[in-house]
């Protein structure tokens, strides 16, 4: 997974290189929060479009720039961010079905690298066991043909998500923030 040091580990080309980057990683105690405190980097900032988000048409996933926009925080280290602008389609989704079910592992597998970052080894193995969970609810929903979902191969999410849950968590005091592990997730 990549939320570390605002860089990921192997490069990720940008889907949406125009839309900045926030300034920082929210990090509790490190950083000031993003919305509720003053200092924050999105204190007070209205957002793009002035209504809730609509979900993501599953099949023409590449035109919902909140989900692009979701990828590209987290492969660039902002986990907090990353689960926010997934969380806003998760509810738009209505919280049900497939693709909210999906994008709820999503926004589990952005805790665990926040809670990864934060130091807490029990926040990142709930976090991944949960995302673990949800990646396999996804593909048992989608039927055992259909391995691809809004660019993802769900079952190497769910993997990849178990992986990170049976994983010592090892910080580094020398690199705050640093994590264990290296996800980088590319949609095909």
């Amino acid at each position: 997974m990549s939320c570390s040091d605002n860089q990921p580990a192997t490069p990720a080309q940008r889907l949406l290189p125009d839309r900045a980057l926030p300034p920082y990683a929210y990090l509790p105690g490190q950083t000031p929060h993003p919305t509720r405190d003053h200092d924050g980097h999105s204190f007070a900032v209205e957002p793009d479009a002035p209504d809730a988000p609509a979900p993501p048409d599953a099949e023409n996933w590449r035109s919902c720039h909140d989900y692009l926009y979701g990828i590209d925080l987290f492969n660039y280290g902002y986990c907090w961010e990353a689960h926010e602008a997934w969380e806003g389609l998760w509810i738009a989704c209505g919280r049900q079905g497939t693709q909210a079910i999906f994008l709820q592992a999503l926004i589990n597998l952005a805790a665990t690298g926040f809670k990864a970052r934060w130091g807490s080894a029990r926040g990142m193995r709930a976090n991944a066991r949960t995302a673990a969970r949800l990646f396999h609810a996804a593909a048992q929903q989608l039927g055992p043909r259909s391995r691809q979902y809004m660019g993802f191969d769900v079952h190497s999410l769910a993997a990849q998500a178990k992986a990170l849950r049976d994983r010592p968590l090892a910080v580094n005091p020398e690199a705050p923030g640093a994590l264990p592990f290296d996800l980088v997730l590319r949609p095909e």
